[in-house]
């Protein structure tokens, strides 16, 4: 393949705080601990050390987890205004559990931010369907699995037809769990989306993880690899540009 690397760094969010994921074992994510930002796990300061590890990198995955273990949505959204607003002109992509055309339509006030949906959180295609006609902007689905459980309704999986331009394929169990991605899921996702962007979000370990995903044609969401280390601005730039 010799289309760009989509890469995007990935922050998640709970009690205010930016927490390691590991798993999909939400209630015992914790605060994060990383060298690229000792001592703190704010928003602002981590979300600004992950973007600068890789001058390429042009938009931020902000996952609340609170908002995705039905917790309740932050209506002032205070992060997520404290991000945009030291964090200008970047875009970026909101995970909080939204399933309904209402819970996107609160978001029309923040242009930059492209809602992603999750199928663990939907109740129908026909929720989906509400959400595809109010988001002008477009949206990102986000295609859960525990395992190998789709979680959400079952057709949603099979039928590319109801998929947006961006297809997350999401594997809870990989998350932070030095894992490698699941790159048998991930081709055959991509053989049904065709044209559509494909990010891997689960797994990736380092430059070889992405050359992997580079080569079935899709790109990934990170975190653990930009903590420990595992990837530069050089090589990435490299992957990311080309």
């Amino acid at each position: 393949m010799n289309e760009a690397l989509r890469v995007i760094p990935v922050i998640d969010l709970k009690g205010g705080v930016v927490v390691r994921a590991v798993r999909g074992d939400r209630s015992n994510y914790r605060p994060i601990e990383t060298p690229l930002a000792p001592g703190t796990s704010d928003p602002v300061i981590v979300a600004r050390a992950l973007l600068g590890v890789c001058t390429a990198f042009d938009c931020l995955y902000v996952a609340d987890i609170d908002a995705i273990a039905g917790g309740g949505r932050d209506p002032e959204r205070h992060a997520l205004t404290e991000l945009a607003t030291a964090l200008p002109g970047l875009r970026i992509f909101l995970d909080d559990g939204a399933a309904t055309r209402a819970d996107v339509e609160r978001l029309a006030d923040h242009p930059a931010i492209v809602p992603v949906i999750g199928t663990e959180s939907l109740r129908s295609t026909y929720d989906l369907a509400e959400i595809a006609e109010a988001v002008a902007g477009g949206f990102a689905l986000s295609l859960d699995w525990r395992g190998d459980v789709a979680l959400g309704p079952s057709d949603l999986f099979h039928n590319p037809d109801l998929w947006p331009e961006t297809v997350i394929v999401m594997t809870l169990e990989r998350v932070g769990a030095r894992a490698g991605p699941d790159l048998e899921r991930l081709g055959a996702i991509k053989a049904l989306a065709g044209r559509r962007q494909v990010l891997a979000a689960g797994g990736v370990r380092g430059m070889a993880d992405l050359r992997a995903v580079k080569s079935a044609g899709c790109g990934a969401l990170i975190a653990t690899a930009l903590h420990e280390g595992a990837l530069g601005n050089d090589d990435l730039h490299a992957l990311i540009a080309k």
